[in-house]
């Protein structure tokens, strides 16, 4: 691959990050905003939610989607580190710790945010992996 395309090819990667982070970023906090209406601004728990299905989506599209050949590395790039990585906040989780101001309930908040995360990426994963790229196999003649 010559120098001019793998530049292009970078400018269009970059793109596709930008321009997903930015909708991604526009989402959460459409939903931190509709969450808060729901929970009465309590965003220790919107802010949970979000990481949670963001985690859950990034999981399914790992085991599942992105497994095809067919999946473009642009859209890989657009949708992942782009739409999900400004959807989800792990700042935001950060900033709501520090604001509990108890060291117990702080260390229990993390631990149930983190947690969740974790369980949603690996009920994501556990959910694509149906919609995985499966390879032919073969039956080799005796």
């Amino acid at each position: 691959m010559t120098r001019s395309k793998k530049l292009a090819s970078a400018r269009k990667d970059i793109l596709a990050v930008a321009i997903g982070g930015a909708l991604g970023t526009a989402l959460r906090i459409l939903l931190d905003i509709l969450l808060s209406l729901v929970f009465f601004t309590m965003s220790l728990v919107s802010i949970m939610t979000i990481n949670a299905i963001g985690a859950l989506l990034l999981g399914f599209l790992v085991a599942g989607i992105w497994t095809r050949k067919s999946t473009p590395q642009w859209m890989k790039l657009a949708v992942g580190p782009g739409v999900l990585g400004g959807f989800t906040t792990f700042s935001g989780v950060m900033l709501q710790a520090l604001l509990v101001q108890n060291p117990w309930a702080t260390a229990g908040y993390l631990a149930l945010s983190i947690g969740t995360s974790l369980f949603a990426a690996l009920l994501g994963f556990w959910l694509g992996t149906p919609f995985a790229w499966k390879r032919a196999t073969r039956k080799v003649a005796k």
